[in-house]
């Protein structure tokens, strides 16, 4: 099963050194076992365009779709072979990005 593992971060700023550093071990961690499928940090919210296309034209308005203190940082696409095991790699994840994450299972289709 694939995972989605949704790092909140809000406006404080960016990663300190030891946390990129224990990310950056976790997710060797995650690579060593088999589990990593993608991951990535993200940039500013202020510099999303949100996008949409549901008329004639598109609407491209610059800046985040909401207003809010917190916001999507990152994420990682994790391998687990269960929600019991995501949870704890999830919480692995969270000490080592010193963030709150969310987990949330791929739908299939």
């Amino acid at each position: 099963m694939q995972f989605l593992i949704s790092v909140m971060g809000d406006e404080t700023g960016a990663a300190t050194p030891e946390e990129l550093a224990a990310t950056d071990e976790f997710n060797q961690r995650l690579e060593a076992a088999g589990q990593f499928v993608f991951g990535d940090g993200l940039a500013a919210p202020s510099t999303a365009t949100v996008v949409d296309g549901r008329g004639e034209a598109p609407v491209l308005t610059d800046g985040p779709f909401l207003e809010t203190k917190e916001y999507l940082a990152g994420f990682w696409i994790i391998e687990a072979p269960d929600r019991e095991t995501a949870l704890k790699l999830a919480a692995e994840g969270s000490k080592a990005c010193n963030g709150v994450v969310e987990v949330r299972p791929f739908q299939t289709l």
